[in-house]
């Protein structure tokens, strides 16, 4: 078995793991500081919404039209690059009294970035963690994002209450630079992916990687319980105090999931069995909801939901790790990462207009058949593409 710890001794992948700690939690300092600079120059909630929104929304473009960046330039080169441009743009942002039209186009350039550093960083972990290594290390970086958020979110409150907003988007321009200089410092280069191996996807990957985006989209049903967690305490009369607990269940268990991905790592062949089962299982705590007997047991089947979804997403990439070729690995992993993240947004939006009609229970609930659902059929055109015979 393999653990965090033997991730940890890859130099390399501290210094990748180092890297995106440090972007997600400027990320999340810069969000708070550009969500108070809006609201305080314009007192609009919808304007300030809208900034919120250009700090995701571009990442969607950026994910279907720039990934395929991370497979024609050097990766580590794409990390680099993509970090002092970031960089550049944050810092640009804490300059006093800059015009709004030109703060939300820095913004949404700055987000538009994201995705080639993402495709790349991802494409380039299964050189850095061979075999069950990658596993281990992709379960430690997903504590890790989960744990960066809520720190970051935390002290961007308070660095925007102590020093105001400009300092804020000024140490969020030093996350990226720092970023890069770590990559440079510890990260060796490679060459262009695409300038040492020709191989594209064979023909008979196509359905495969329908299966693969499948699996990759109901994610987006998993995540509706924590988008419906105010409304659902609301319900069932508890307070806020409740509503912060049944928030903190899918990344509790999504923390002992990624462990527990780690503990159980392999090498299989892109076994789809190994990724269908924890993904049809994890809709099955959701969809017993409006079956419980009270809120508290809701947060315990909420954390178990979790930690499946952590274990099939982990082994989900590290499948895709397998089957598709180098020279195209950085496009398919860049575009995974946005399908994971654009079907929350979708399914919350989808999910909070169903409960108005039925109750926060019942949609949480529907969710969960549908994730279950999906997995199934994901599995089976898995099966059936991987069945095909290669062309002569």
């Amino acid at each position: 078995m393999t653990g965090f710890g033997d991730a940890l001794r890859v130099r390399e992948f501290r210094a990748l793991w180092l890297a995106e700690g440090l972007s997600v939690c400027g990320d999340q300092v810069a969000r708070v500081a550009l969500a108070l600079v809006v609201f305080a120059r314009t007192n609009s909630a919808a304007l300030t919404a809208l900034t919120y929104a250009l700090t995701f929304v571009p990442a969607v473009l950026g994910g279907v039209l720039l990934s395929g960046l991370a497979d024609r330039y050097p990766r580590r080169a794409v990390v680099v690059a993509t970090d002092v441009v970031r960089g550049l743009l944050a810092a640009a942002m804490a300059v006093p009294g800059l015009p709004l039209w030109l703060l939300w186009g820095l913004i949404g350039v700055l987000t538009l970035a994201s995705a080639p550093f993402k495709a790349a960083q991802l494409a380039l972990l299964p050189d850095v963690l061979p075999g069950p290594l990658f596993q281990a290390g992709m379960g430690l970086r997903q504590i890790t994002i989960q744990a960066v958020q809520v720190a970051g979110f935390g002290a961007g409150g308070v660095l925007v209450t102590a020093t105001g907003p400009a300092l804020a988007l000024l140490v969020n321009a030093a996350t990226f630079l720092t970023s890069a200089a770590v990559v440079v410092a510890f990260v060796r280069p490679r060459p262009a992916a695409r300038a040492t191996k020709t191989a594209g996807l064979p023909a008979q990957a196509g359905p495969v990687l329908v299966a693969v985006y499948g699996f990759a989209a109901l994610i987006g049903f998993l995540v509706v319980p924590e988008g419906l967690a105010a409304p659902y305490a609301a319900s069932a009369g508890i307070g806020s105090a409740g509503v912060g607990i049944l928030m903190a269940a899918d990344p509790v268990g999504s923390v002992l999931g990624g462990w527990w991905a780690a503990k159980t790592a392999s090498r299989p062949r892109a076994a789809p069995r190994s990724v269908a089962v924890p993904a049809a299982l994890a809709g099955l705590p959701l969809l017993v909801c409006p079956l419980l007997p009270g809120p508290w047991w809701a947060a315990g089947f909420w954390a178990l939901s979790g930690g499946l979804s952590t274990v099939y997403l982990i082994r989900l990439q590290a499948a895709v790790a397998d089957l598709v070729p180098d020279a195209r690995r950085g496009t398919v992993m860049g575009r995974l990462a946005t399908c994971l993240s654009s079907s929350q947004g979708v399914a919350i939006v989808g999910a909070g207009v169903l409960a108005e009609q039925v109750g926060p229970a019942t949609a949480v609930a529907v969710s969960g058949a549908l994730a279950t659902l999906t997995a199934l059929s994901a599995a089976a055109v898995w099966r059936a593409g991987a069945r095909q015979p290669a062309p002569a």
